[in-house]
């Protein structure tokens, strides 16, 4: 596939059985995050190479599953979206960590 854009129809190819699936998000030019309905746990997302994916343009038997799994799922964020968020480890609003509790002596 040329360019790959969130909820795209596209057909999984290359690893076991061909499978049906949904475009949930792209987080790296080498990566695409896909729903598919895996036979033995039902709608999951999937991580798969933009290569072994190609676009299908006829709507799915488990395409209603699929995007009620993409529904309730929150949206990714990525590194952009978390740009003014620095973490500094541990809970916001305690600059150091807890000192040593004494057992009493």
């Amino acid at each position: 596939m040329e360019e790959i854009t969130i909820g795209e129809l596209v057909t999984v190819d290359g690893v076991g059985p061909v499978l049906d699936g949904i475009v949930f998000d792209t987080p790296s030019s080498s990566k695409v995050v896909v729903a598919i309905v895996d036979p033995k746990r039902g709608p999951v997302f999937r991580t798969f190479s933009p290569t072994a994916l190609t676009a299908r343009e006829q709507a799915g038997l488990h395409d209603q599953a699929l995007h009620q799994l993409i529904r309730r799922t929150p949206a990714p964020a990525h590194g952009a979206a978390r740009a003014g968020a620095v973490s500094r480890g541990g809970r916001s609003g305690f600059k150091r960590g807890a000192m040593h509790r004494t057992t009493g002596k």
